[in-house]
């Protein structure tokens, strides 16, 4: 056996674990995408309080702790969906504004927008199987700011600077599906439990931005 064969057979079991890894995260995380549309679902159906979705998504963020906890047991897959079917509700109360001001359109919109970009963004990268691993730095920084920014304008409600926000997340969020994809694919995340957590929230995040900008632009802030 020579040395390319060495290799190759050597490399073979990484290339199966990360097919395992990538089938299983895509798999879980549609499954908790429909779990937490449902959720949404009976949300807007009941018609939550903004109380209310604060609260869930103040539980939704405790749970992820427990999420990060447990994902490398089985018990880590009943708490993702305990995750996402918060953070599905914690939406209620925001869709139904967006609908009675806008209609089912602009939420559909947003939908389409979120999945078409998610789409490219993950086909492109499952396709050159580039490594986007160098951008991690530069997306936290990027993050810790839209943080602060948010943060800053809950006190001086600024309309410009909440569209500024809600289009820095939709880049950020983007360059984290570049990101967290190429690091499946090149083995920097091995647990598809918090894999589908961190593809889940960049779509959760996404979603969200991409539908306060077809509201605004469609007049309705």
């Amino acid at each position: 056996m020579d040395q390319r064969s060495m290799y190759s057979s050597a490399s073979q079991p990484s290339v199966l674990q990360t097919n395992k890894v990538l089938r299983n995260t895509y798999m879980l995380l549609a499954m908790t995408l429909a779990f937490s549309a449902v959720c949404a679902g009976v949300a807007m159906a009941v018609g939550i309080s903004p109380m209310m979705s604060l609260g869930m998504t103040i539980g939704a963020f405790i749970t992820l702790f427990v999420v990060q906890k447990k994902a490398d047991s089985s018990s880590g897959i009943f708490w993702v969906f305990v995750f996402t079917g918060l953070m599905g509700a914690s939406l209620g109360y925001t869709l139904n504004f967006y609908l009675g001001v806008a209609g089912p359109g602009l939420i559909m919109e947003a939908l389409g927008a979120t999945a078409l970009v998610f789409f490219a963004l993950s086909g492109y990268v499952l396709t050159t199987k580039k490594d986007f691993s160098f951008m991690g730095g530069f997306l936290v920084v990027g993050l810790v700011v839209v943080l602060v920014a948010a943060i800053a304008n809950i006190f001086f409600a600024v309309p410009a600077v909440s569209l500024a926000i809600s289009a820095a997340i939709v880049f950020i969020m983007s360059g984290f599906i570049l990101f967290d994809t190429s690091r499946i694919i090149h083995g920097g995340e091995t647990n598809y439990i918090r894999a589908t957590v961190s593809l889940y929230l960049n779509i959760y995040n996404l979603f969200t931005a991409i539908l306060h900008l077809l509201g605004a632009f469609g007049g309705d802030d």
